[in-house]
């Protein structure tokens, strides 16, 4: 006697049978993609070359053209443009308010510049003065020193 949960899982699983075939069920999704030797093939009969060289491995010098190409860039002889603000000192600002945000909890604060240098010294680094500012009024506390603080963005106003 057929129960009416069998009928259900039988019509549900006729359609799939007649959909998908035994012999496939066990195949990896690997037989689709060509082995090393074919891709090798296909290449050299795309441009007439002989196969790829290997790989350059940590060990290996590395061929001339790359050096020559290393000279010739113009950048590369380009220094930096100028001094990012969180690297400057307190005197060496020029605007006189400063603004330091947290990416974290997407808080602002300003500080006059003024009272950023009577508080930490016209020769404290702005990143280590916007930092103490904001670890002073943190409010993300997870008690994990990695995971601890603000995350600091610098601005200037």
């Amino acid at each position: 006697m057929i129960r009416p949960r069998d009928l259900v899982v039988l019509r549900l699983a006729i359609p799939f049978m007649l959909c998908s075939s035994a012999q496939m069920i066990n195949y990896r999704a690997g037989w689709r993609m060509p082995t090393r030797k074919q891709i090798e093939r296909m290449a050299s009969a795309v441009d007439g070359s002989a196969p790829p060289a290997r790989a350059l491995g940590p060990k290996d010098r590395m061929p001339q053209e790359y050096w020559d190409a290393l000279m010739r860039d113009i950048q590369a002889d380009a220094g930096p443009v100028g001094n990012a603000i969180q690297s400057r000192r307190l005197c060496e600002i020029q605007p006189h308010v400063l603004r330091i945000g947290c990416r974290r909890c997407n808080r602002t604060v300003e500080i006059r510049k003024a009272d950023a240098v009577r508080l930490y010294g016209q020769d404290a680094i702005w990143k280590d003065v916007g930092q103490r500012i904001l670890d002073q009024t943190c409010e993300v506390r997870t008690g994990r020193y990695e995971e601890d603080g603000c995350w600091p963005t610098f601005e200037t106003r």
